[in-house]
């Protein structure tokens, strides 16, 4: 039977589609340019001085050795300490903010919502480099220029369009139902949001949370014109390991994957919320 089975329904093999090998050898290709640069630096960072001056690029490392992450290590603690102290609060601050701005912009409508929302979102097409100057002087002015306090506060402020969008477009989905009864039970405009919007604020956050820190942590131009050198995040202190006559380039490459590693522990520990957050604030808004 099995065999008769066989003959009258025999199996036919599917035609190879040209086009869907051109697109399978592009995403390899593209897989692997993305791939190789992670691989070099793992690679070199895991050799000695010595075999990387006798070894190319890729070739696999022979006697696996920590020496280049102690050292990267020693010379970074000060700017991982810093970028720390940078980055969380001015990552809870903002996400504090646009998720309150995003909650009034979206269920509290008020005669002119629409063009503060418009106007606020200026703020994320300004350049850096256009305001930095009178940000300088203005910081200046205030007493801290120099400071960690300067660029946590700049981080807060430059933060807030994005994080308003987001949360405006999630809170949009929220159904006016909840809000209404919340206001039939007496609560206020902050105790709406206290107890009916922030519990259900989670994907938001998280969402929210993982683009700050990992826009404040990677910034360069802020962190390199508006510390001083006690203040100085990662991403400053990392260009100091390629100053000098001989480039060591295994103390480079282990200082860049330390300085990768806290936004890639983010992205492990919150990933699974953060696409489910983003559909959540893509439904209407």
């Amino acid at each position: 039977m099995t065999a008769q089975a066989a003959s009258v329904h025999p199996t036919t093999r599917k035609p190879i589609v040209p086009s869907r090998v051109l697109l399978y050898a592009v995403l390899v290709l593209l897989t692997l340019a993305f791939v190789l640069p992670v691989y070099v630096a793992l690679n070199t960072s895991l050799k000695s001085f010595e075999e990387v001056s006798q070894s190319g690029a890729f070739a696999p490392v022979q006697a696996p050795t920590l020496a280049a992450y102690l050292e990267a290590f020693g010379a970074l603690k000060g700017g991982l300490l810093n970028s720390l102290l940078l980055a969380l609060p001015a990552t809870v601050l903002s996400a504090l903010l646009g998720s309150m701005n995003g909650y009034v912009l979206s269920k509290w409508k008020f005669k002119g919502a629409d063009t503060l929302f418009t106007l606020l979102l200026f703020g994320m097409f300004i350049p850096y480099q256009a305001i930095l100057i009178p940000l300088f002087q203005f910081l200046q002015s205030i007493g801290l220029a120099g400071s960690l306090w300067a660029l946590i506060l700049v981080h807060i402020v430059y933060g807030i369009p994005i994080t308003t969008l987001i949360f405006r477009n999630y809170y949009a989905g929220v159904p006016d139902a909840l809000i209404e009864a919340a206001k039939i039970d007496g609560a206020g405009l902050l105790g709406i949001y206290r107890w009916v919007l922030f519990p259900l604020s989670l994907p938001g956050f998280v969402v929210v949370c993982i683009w700050q820190f990992t826009s404040i942590w990677n910034e360069f131009l802020f962190a390199v014109t508006l510390t001083s050198p006690a203040t100085q995040p990662v991403t400053v202190a990392l260009q100091g390991l390629g100053q000098g006559l001989i480039s060591h380039y295994e103390v480079q490459m282990a200082g860049a994957v330390l300085a990768a590693l806290p936004t890639l522990v983010v992205y492990i520990l919150l990933g699974r919320y953060f696409v489910q957050g983003l559909l959540a604030g893509s439904v209407k808004g």
